[in-house]
This record gives C-alpha cells, sequence and structure tokens, in this order.
C-alpha cells in the first residue's frame, strides 16, 4: 500500500512538472525596448486610431461635420504613420497590425457607423444590413491587402492597388455627405442614395478592378514646381469650400478608374508579351570542342609520316 502511494505521489510530482514546463514555453515574449523617435509612426497611428473612434462620438451627438473632419484627420494620420516609418527605419510586424486594425476602425467601422446616423437607418433592418456590408468589405480589403503585402508582387502590378483602399472607400462613401453639407439635404441626404453609394464603393473595395496608388507615382523633374503649385491651391481651396474641395477629389478619383484599368492591362499585356519571347527564343547551340592531341603527338602534324 506504502508502495502505491509513493508512485502516485511522483506520476503526480511528474504531471506537475510537465504543466509548469508547458506554461512556461507558451509564455509570450516581452517587446523590445524603442527609443521615442521609432515609437512615432505608432503614436501616430494611435492617433488615427482615436479620431475614427471620435467621429462615431460625434455622429452619435449630431455633429456630422465634425464626424466627417475627424475621418479626413484619421486619413492624415494614416498617410503619414507609414512614410515616417519608412524615413524613421521604425518598421515592424507590431506596427504593421496596430495600423491594419486601426484602419479597420476608423475607415471601415467609423463610416458605415457615421453614415447609419445620418440616413441608412431611415431604412431600418435595409439601412443595418447595408451599414454592416461595408464594415465586413473594409475588414476583408485589409486581410487581403495584409496577405498580398507578404509576397512580392509582378512587375507590371506594383505602381497598382487591387479593388479600393480602404482611406480612398471611406472617403468616397462620404461624398454625399459633402454634397449634403454643401447645397442642402433636399437631395443628397436620401436613404436610397446613400445605400447605392454605400453598397457600389464596399464591392470595389473588394473587387479585382486596378486603382492608382500614389505611393509608386514619380514625378519628373521638370513637373516639380507645377504639382508643388497644384498642391498649393488645392489647399487654399480645401481651407475656403472643402465640401466642393473634397468632392471634386473624389470624382477626380472615380474617375481615374478607367485610366487605370487601361494602363493595367497594357502593362501586363506587355509583360507576357515579353514572357513568351523569352520562353520561345531558342537556346544558343553549343559547340562540341575537339579532342585535344595526345600528350607527345601535341606538335605532329596530321599529314606528315612518323617513323
Amino acid at each position: 500500500m506504502t508502495n502505491l502511494n509513493g508512485s502516485r505521489r511522483r506520476r503526480l510530482r511528474v504531471r506537475a512538472g510537465k504543466s509548469r514546463r508547458t506554461r512556461m514555453r507558451v509564455r509570450p515574449l516581452p517587446l523590445s525596448s524603442l527609443s521615442v523617435n521609432r515609437m512615432v509612426p505608432n503614436v501616430l497611428t494611435l492617433l488615427a486610431l482615436c479620431a475614427g473612434m471620435t467621429a462615431m462620438r460625434f455622429a452619435m451627438g449630431g455633429n456630422f461635420q465634425a464626424a466627417v473632419f475627424s475621418i479626413i484627420a484619421a486619413g492624415v494620420f494614416d498617410g503619414l504613420d507609414g512614410r515616417m516609418a519608412r524615413l524613421l527605419k521604425a518598421t515592424s510586424s507590431f506596427g504593421a497590425e496596430l495600423d491594419s486594425l486601426s484602419d479597420f476602425v476608423s475607415f471601415g467601422v467609423a463610416p458605415a457607423a457615421v453614415l447609419y446616423l445620418w440616413t441608412l437607418s431611415d431604412l431600418h433592418g435595409l439601412g443595418w444590413a447595408i451599414a454592416l456590408l461595408f464594415a465586413v468589405c473594409c475588414g476583408l480589403r485589409l486581410a487581403r491587402f495584409n496577405t498580398e503585402a507578404a509576397h512580392e508582387a509582378l512587375s507590371y502590378a506594383a505602381p497598382f492597388f487591387i479593388g479600393a483602399p480602404a482611406p480612398a472607400g471611406a472617403g468616397l462613401v462620404m461624398v454625399p455627405m459633402f454634397l449634403s453639407f454643401e447645397w442642402g439635404d433636399w437631395l443628397f441626404r436620401s436613404p436610397y442614395l446613400s445605400a447605392i453609394t454605400v453598397t457600389s464603393i464596399a464591392l470595389l473595395m473588394i473587387s479585382k478592378v486596378p486603382t492608382v496608388s500614389l505611393k509608386r507615382i514619380r514625378v519628373p523633374h521638370h513637373a516639380v514646381i507645377p504639382t508643388l503649385l497644384a498642391f498649393g491651391v488645392a489647399t487654399a481651396f480645401l481651407t475656403t469650400e472643402p465640401w466642393l474641395t473634397l468632392t471634386a477629389v473624389g470624382i477626380v478619383y472615380v474617375g481615374s478608374i478607367p485610366l487605370t484599368v487601361r494602363s493595367y492591362y497594357r502593362l501586363k499585356r506587355a509583360a507576357e508579351a515579353r514572357k513568351r519571347e523569352a520562353a520561345e527564343k531558342p537556346e544558343p547551340v553549343r559547340l562540341a570542342t575537339p579532342a585535344p592531341f595526345p600528350l607527345g603527338e601535341a606538335n605532329a602534324p596530321s599529314t606528315q609520316w612518323r617513323h
């Protein structure tokens, strides 16, 4: 009986030791220390997240113009955090995951909630379903982007996004709000117009339609000054007529999609043609090297009699 109790206690101690070792193995590793400069991109990402959440608070209070400005501020912070990370050489997987979560809240959840409170609530259950559709499509768009970022893009596809990016989708669904702020609610606050707009942009985000990527655009040397001048004029209009300027930006973006599709497929056809030419090109024929003379007969002519 004593031997049985002793063996049972030993088995229990062995199991306890194994469980302690298992718990020690799955313990997460702490984050490494970072300098303040390397934390700046993550701070900008968090500011974008806070701006998106604040937009929903303004919308619940009925201040829809402030809600729109908050989402625009989130877009500005989102555009800065990646560039600052590359400039400071502070890119990390932690920052990439945080940026993706912030984009989902700021450009997926926040615009859907703002539009539902603005006009889609008049459609009751259908309006809520459309708001959910936009948020879900934004999440799918971000998930697809993260998986594609892990693989090297094809040469002809590098200057393009596949589908509308999340910040662009958030801006496009708010175009009826821009027009309503400028010309009143008589037409542009229609829940049916918002439903069509939100559904179309949601499907555009998850589509395979190539859209322009500003990250890959290179401004020629002779066009630097005109480009800066155009940005200055656009900023002046944005401060004086913000809603009309934002509407014009949305129209220009949508109008550029057919040109982008044409350029994408032109580059794709050219790349495929080069690939076919490389596959059809015959390999060079290698000439057989002549056999060397035997060591003792290297200098003997082939027509000379040898004795």
